[in-house]
């Protein structure tokens, strides 16, 4: 009897699925779009959104408010505007979202950052990351108060409650091509994907400017491209300063006693630069598609000892609040001039999940470079004192 209970489940359950192909989940916007469209090959292109950092994207507006968005190696998506119809002789390549997009499944965490500069954490209906993990206070609540559910981690999803939402975009970090099962079986239920790249941007600034991304999602265009312009804006005085001639290190140190840095090529010695200092390891690289590297404490030592600035990253390891706490991982760094001047500083725990800040954290540094009285505590760093928390 159990057995033949399973095997109606079973049946129940591809029933769904079944129902999930036909109409795909928020099926009745498709199915009330899905004949109604113009031409495609009629719809002049209006304006190719400009893009000043970014290179992972492109975005293009066509009559009627159709958009097109274009991530290399993830794919094309055209934003259908709420009551128009799905264009005729689209290519096959390109996946038509409904809008308003307001039932979406998010794991790319970082990607939250802009939903809740934009006003729009409400869209996100199916959350790949429980309460515990969220920094986002605004998604922590959301959670909290049941409007937004958690439906399971990215590689692991609920996909009964994701149908059963009508979820109308899956919105995945590059980590999804680790289970690509996962992304497979999701279309298979008319659930878009979306492989986010904004973590492949290089520069810091083309990481905030997916924020242009998000609006055009969320019909919030116009203001997604004003709140980024802000930004850049408040940074934009420091590229004509002279460079301050000071030396940061970026580190944490590993439970195995390694020191974890980022590479040359990565984006927060980027902001380094940007912030007028010079990046304590100005070559390193490895053979890796991670932008970080893993070194001995000895090979640390060599490099970063004579740093004007160490930056704790807090991320991985948890936060630090004293010198005494970083040196209890390890008595070699007692030695370094930034310690023995005081000048050792580390990043909140909240700062990866808010790229939207990227902005302020190179204004931290650069206050922490030039300001001998900067406060113990800015935006995105705080001070290790001899003191308590």
């Amino acid at each position: 009897m159990k057995t033949r209970g399973k095997k109606i489940a079973c049946l129940l359950l591809l029933g769904a699925l079944a129902l999930g192909l036909l109409f795909g989940c928020g099926g009745e916007k498709q199915a009330a779009a899905a004949a109604t469209g113009p031409e495609w090959s009629t719809l002049a292109a209006i304006r190719q959104v400009p893009l000043k950092h970014a290179t992972q994207f492109s975005l293009t507006e066509y009559e009627g408010g159709y958009t097109l968005l274009d991530i290399p190696t993830s794919g094309r998506f055209l934003i259908v505007p709420q009551g128009a119809g799905l264009p005729q002789g689209l290519d096959d390549d390109v996946v038509p979202l409904y809008a308003p997009l307001d039932r979406m499944y998010l794991a790319a965490t970082s990607s939250m950052d802009f939903f809740r500069a934009l006003g729009s954490v409400g869209a996100v209906r199916l959350s790949g990351t429980d309460v515990n993990g969220w920094y986002i206070e605004e998604a922590k609540a959301a959670l909290e108060d049941g409007s937004m559910i958690f439906a399971g981690k990215y590689s692991a999803p609920d996909y009964e409650l994701i149908f059963a939402e009508k979820c109308d975009l899956a919105i995945e970090s590059t980590m999804i091509y680790h289970s690509p099962e996962v992304k497979e079986q999701l279309e298979k239920l008319g659930v878009p994907v979306l492989v986010e790249r904004s973590s492949y941007e290089e520069d810091p600034l083309g990481r905030m400017e997916w924020v242009k991304v998000y609006g055009a999602l969320l019909g919030k265009l116009p203001a997604a491209e004003a709140l980024f312009d802000g930004e850049v804006q408040a940074v934009e005085p420091l590229l004509d300063q002279p460079k301050t001639g000071k030396t940061v290190a970026f580190f944490y140190i590993t439970t195995t006693g390694t020191v974890n840095v980022r590479k040359s090529s990565d984006y927060v010695p980027r902001m380094i630069a940007l912030a007028g200092g010079d990046y304590a390891f100005p070559d390193l690289s490895s053979g890796s598609a991670l932008s970080t590297v893993n070194m001995t404490m000895e090979s640390f030592y060599d490099g970063a000892r004579d740093a004007d600035v160490l930056i704790y990253n807090s991320t991985i390891d948890g936060e630090l609040f004293t010198l005494s706490e970083l040196l209890q991982k390890s008595a070699f760094l007692k030695d370094f001039k930034a310690v023995q001047t005081g000048n050792v500083w580390c990043t909140g725990k909240n700062l990866f999940q808010e790229p939207m800040g990227l902005g302020k954290l190179i204004l931290d540094m650069h206050r922490v470079l030039t300001d001998e009285n900067a406060p113990e505590e800015l935006t995105y760093l705080h001070k290790l004192t001899d003191g308590g928390k």
